[in-house]
């Protein structure tokens, strides 16, 4: 497992393999510190903003494209330092078809090209290739599970730096004995984890992400069986424990949370681009994502409208018109 913090390499590799060499453009506030360097200069080496997108469910149906591009564009107007997203990049790869899957990920990476920032990718359950059984490809194949991801993005679990944050995106997903999907963090990543963190300072904030929820309330409030939650994250919580983390941040469940742990973290379940599935919202979610504002140790967050609902309404209304026409 590379380490993307290792000399910069991973990184850098990973924007060159999916065309988001972009530079990336500082939030730059205005200072009002009395200082012999420049105006900002000072509040800008604490001071940054990344956009989480999750659940973006990418396909050439249902005018999910067209709804991509309003996110694209509405971050881009934002101007963040980079986006990091939540898993479920595309809809969907886990049924297989070689073909099929491998054009979901291409339009993808194709449309975020359009990102002026680098971006930073989680893997989500949708994104596992040919892992149920009406998958005409199965586990023999090179692309099965993790492998079309890999081919595509690199690893399924790495991290790195920004102006004294770490941040780390973790692979929340392993395949069950019948072939469904299931949150876990397998051994070997937990391994790379301990290895990450020994170089890491225990002061330094820290970022989680991971597309399977590590804490969330929705089973409690719905009274649903399954928790939706990754089954070990225990484990990865009392690996940081006596570590400074500030924030995990969420996927699946593509509906809004937020909560705050004992006075020890934060963590933010990010609504999704898709809402359900590009017909509406789902749980009541308006579609969106997460601008996150960072100034020293510090953040704050807002849910932000990229103005799908509208269009589709909009456009739906115009469909019922015709056919009244």
């Amino acid at each position: 497992m590379k380490d993307r913090n290792k000399d910069g390499l991973g990184r850098r590799s990973f924007l060159f393999r999916t065309g988001l060499a972009a530079a990336s453009i500082p939030f730059l506030p205005i200072s009002c510190q009395k200082t012999a360097e420049k105006p900002d200069e000072k509040l800008d080496e604490n001071t940054f903003e990344f956009a989480f997108l999750t659940d973006i469910h990418i396909k050439p149906e249902m005018n999910a494209p067209k709804g991509f591009q309003m996110a694209i564009d509405k971050v881009n107007g934002l101007n963040p330092d980079f986006v990091i997203t939540g898993g479920d990049l595309v809809y969907d790869v886990m049924r297989g078809n070689y073909e099929k899957s491998e054009a979901l990920f291409n339009l993808y990476k194709d449309m975020c090209k359009g990102f002026k920032m680098p971006i930073y990718n989680c893997i989500g359950n949708h994104d596992l290739f040919g892992i149920y059984e009406e998958s005409p490809e199965d586990e023999n194949h090179p692309d099965y599970k993790y492998g079309m991801w890999e081919r595509h993005f690199g690893d399924t679990y790495y991290s790195f730096d920004h102006k004294g944050w770490h941040f780390i995106t973790l692979n929340s997903l392993d395949v069950t004995e019948n072939k469904r999907y299931k949150g876990v963090f397998h051994k070997e990543q937990l391994q790379w984890l301990a290895k990450d963190l020994s170089k890491v300072d225990p002061s330094t904030p820290i970022v989680i992400t991971t597309h399977i929820p590590m804490i969330c309330a929705y089973s409690q409030l719905n009274g649903s069986k399954g928790s939706r939650t990754v089954g070990n994250g225990f484990e990865v919580f009392r690996m940081l424990e006596g570590y400074n983390l500030k924030l995990v941040l969420q996927g699946h469940i593509h509906w809004k949370e937020y909560g705050f742990v004992n006075d020890r973290f934060h963590f933010l379940t990010g609504g999704s681009i898709a809402g359900n599935g590009w017909k509406g919202r789902r749980h009541n979610t308006k579609e969106g994502f997460m601008r996150i504002k960072v100034q020293g140790d510090d953040f704050t967050w807002e849910y932000v409208d990229h103005g799908w609902e509208n269009e589709r309404l909009k456009t739906a209304n115009k469909g019922i018109e015709a056919g009244q026409g």
